[in-house]
């Protein structure tokens, strides 16, 4: 909003110069938003508006003085789009500068002139602009302006990879910048240099940098700065691993950001959480967030985001085994990549030409003159020996071309062999990994076979003993123990079969309508005779008007092995819970009890194997978490999530969303 004021007062100023208003008027008006901070030194302003209206004026008031004509020239050099227009003025202003011996616009213009040629991507012409700059502002004595051209040296510096001159005159500019206290600048330098640690892999250094910027940004209340220096932090704790911070920082800059359609970082941000959630084996989720990025990018023309979107969605689905979309966004990804390295190259071979073609139009005005002196047989010569040249400079490009092509086809060969290397190499992993969980969970499960299976065998030679003996209490409490392991087993090979049957892709899912209450109550009519053992209050029956769409026996032991479970870790006059609410497009399914709860370091790997997973219940039972990985493998199969909460000695509460069958 305040560049749009600054634009809009810049153009009523123009408008009473083309009016008639005494220049010397206008000047002053100038002038004083300029020291009010109307005008800023950020390359952001520039407008092609603007600078079309001061030329207009510039080519109107001829009669001007050169103190006036040189102030313009700046002017309309700093609000340029084109680099050659920016050049061209601020060559304009310094010619003016030097005449009138003004050392502040001859800074101001040698500037510009730098900025015009970084622009273009001549860096050493830059270089020795920005440092006559900054020997003019040492003159004058303006420190600021000193300490803005450091920044533009050290910006160039970043540019030539040469981090030790970059940071040296990033952290000039910042002493300056502290000593002024310009707090905008100094966050500003302090966030290039943040970046530049970044790049060349000094992480701890650069999140510190980041660090001190943002709060500098949030001292100004400037939010957009904020979000990249918090942007920033999360690139760097992506690379260090430490996701959860990553995440929250990464998604806190995406909001700010979004706000002001900033979409170019945006777009960075969302690769990185891409990685994070790759990482963590949501390959779903990273698979949004790379094809939001990539999308960005195509609506935005950013060619590097689509090339690294297109590379990270190719490594997802080659890790999913989608070989056919892994190879179209591989392409694509080659295709940007190529197209960004070759823009560089044309530009160099572009310049290239000109220079020849430079030259061998002046070849062609010395050899005209020559012919006026020369002889028809020394001018026949010429021609063929001009002619052979010609001959020569062709087949020479013909080989470069060649030889060009030959380097870019091995380049490709050798990076579609590390390619595959890596899906090869990513793969064995893979297999690794699911071999080591297989062998831990028959570990696992043959060991809590052994219970109960010696529970039978051991319990048959009390009942004997107990008859002979007559003892029928003893053999009431023999009865319990055998109606407990049937059950405890019973359950452990109902789960082992679900889950095998699920790990090999056969297991039945045929989703359809059906009441909450068909799902809930067959499961409370079967454990009730549990909750009565052990003297626990529990749902009877569930009264629910919802329909979900989901499949049937994947639901119903779901919810049977949550239920099952607060039985199992709820003591003697405890109470389990389950009711049926709505959330949105869900129903929820509550299973809720008053039990020992769940101790806070078994929550992070509660619904997978690993970690140690063996727990007892109130009354012995044994619990190796096998139906909690069913519980997670099942509701994911039918489209839904589940979310847990407990404390111990308080008890837990496990919350399954199921999707609400929906009318089409």
């Amino acid at each position: 909003m305040f560049r749009v004021f600054r634009q809009i007062f810049i153009l009523w100023t123009l408008e009473l110069m083309s009016r008639g208003l005494k220049v010397k008027i206008v000047f002053v008006i100038l002038i004083a938003c300029i020291l009010t901070g109307f005008f800023s030194f950020s390359a952001n302003c520039q407008s092609r508006v603007i600078a079309d209206s001061l030329i207009q004026l510039l080519n109107e008031n001829d009669h001007w003085n050169d103190t006036l004509k040189c102030h313009h020239y700046n002017e309309v050099s700093f609000y340029a789009t084109d680099p050659d227009e920016r050049i061209y003025y601020a060559e304009l202003a310094v010619e003016t500068a030097k005449r009138i011996n003004s050392d502040r616009q001859l800074a101001l213009g040698m500037r510009y002139i730098g900025m015009g040629h970084s622009k273009k991507g001549d860096l050493s012409t830059a270089i020795e602009k920005y440092l006559i700059a900054a020997k003019c502002y040492a003159n004058i004595k303006l420190d600021l302006g000193v300490a803005v051209v450091y920044l533009d040296l050290a910006d160039v510096y970043s540019i030539q990879n040469n981090f030790t001159t970059a940071d040296k005159y990033y952290q000039k500019s910042i002493k300056i910048f502290r000593h002024k206290n310009d707090s905008i600048r100094l966050a500003s330098a302090l966030l290039n240099l943040g970046e530049l640690y970044r790049l060349n892999k000094k992480l701890d250094s650069a999140i510190q940098y980041f660090e001190e910027s943002m709060i500098v940004f949030e001292t100004v209340d400037y939010p957009s700065r904020v979000a990249y220096a918090r942007g920033n932090i999360g690139l760097v704790q992506e690379v260090k691993g430490q996701y959860i911070e990553a995440e929250r920082n990464l998604k806190g800059a995406i909001f700010i950001l979004s706000e002001f359609e900033d979409y170019d970082p945006i777009s960075t941000y969302q690769l990185a959480l891409s990685r994070i959630e790759a990482s963590r084996g949501s390959e779903r989720i990273a698979l949004s967030y790379a094809d939001s990025a990539l999308a960005i990018g195509l609506n935005e023309g950013l060619k590097e985001q689509i090339r690294d979107a297109s590379l990270q969605l190719s490594e997802l689905y080659s890790s999913q085994s989608n070989f056919k979309k892994a190879h179209y966004f591989q392409s694509q990804y080659i295709t940007y990549r190529d197209s960004i390295n070759n823009e560089e190259t044309v530009r160099k071979m572009a310049d290239l030409r000109t220079e020849f073609e430079v030259g061998l139009k002046q070849a062609e005005v010395d050899l005209k003159q020559k012919e006026v002196d020369l002889l028809q047989k020394e001018a026949y010569i010429s021609r063929v020996l001009l002619a052979a040249g010609g001959v020569f400079v062709i087949l020479l490009l013909v080989v470069v071309v060649v030889l060009w092509q030959l380097y870019h086809m091995k380049v490709r060969a050798a990076n579609v062999v590390r390619r595959k290397r890596q899906v090869i190499e990513g793969q064995h992993r893979r297999v690794l990994q699911l071999n080591a969980t297989k062998d831990r969970f028959f570990s696992i499960i043959s060991h809590d076979l052994r219970g109960p299976i010696s529970n039978f065998s051991g319990v048959a030679g009390l009942i004997q003993l107990y008859i002979e003996d007559g003892d029928y209490v003893e053999l009431k409490r023999i009865g319990r123990i055998l109606e407990n392991s049937s059950h405890e087993l019973s359950t452990l090979l109902d789960n082992l079969l679900d889950w095998a049957m699920n790990q090999q892709g056969v297991f039945p899912y045929d989703p359809e309508e059906v009441s909450a209450e068909e799902i809930c109550n067959p499961t409370l009519r079967v454990l009730s005779n549990s909750a009565n053992a052990k003297n626990i209050t529990m749902t009877e029956e569930v009264h629910s008007e919802y329909m979900v769409y989901v499949d049937v026996n994947s639901a119903t032991t779901t919810i049977r092995n949550l239920v099952s479970n607060a039985l199992k870790f709820t003591p003697e006059g405890g109470t389990v819970t389950l009711t049926v609410e709505r959330e949105g497009d869900y129903a929820v399914f509550v299973v809720e009890d008053n039990g020992i709860g769940i101790p806070e370091d078994k929550m992070k790997n509660l619904f997978g194997f690993d970690g140690e997973r063996k727990r007892w219940g109130t009354d012995g039972e044994k619990g190796v978490g096998l139906g909690l990985n069913l519980v997670r493998e099942f509701v994911e199969l039918n489209k839904g999530k589940v979310t847990v909460t407990s404390k111990e000695s308080q008890g837990s509460c496990f919350r399954v969303y199921f999707p609400l069958f929906v009318e089409e």
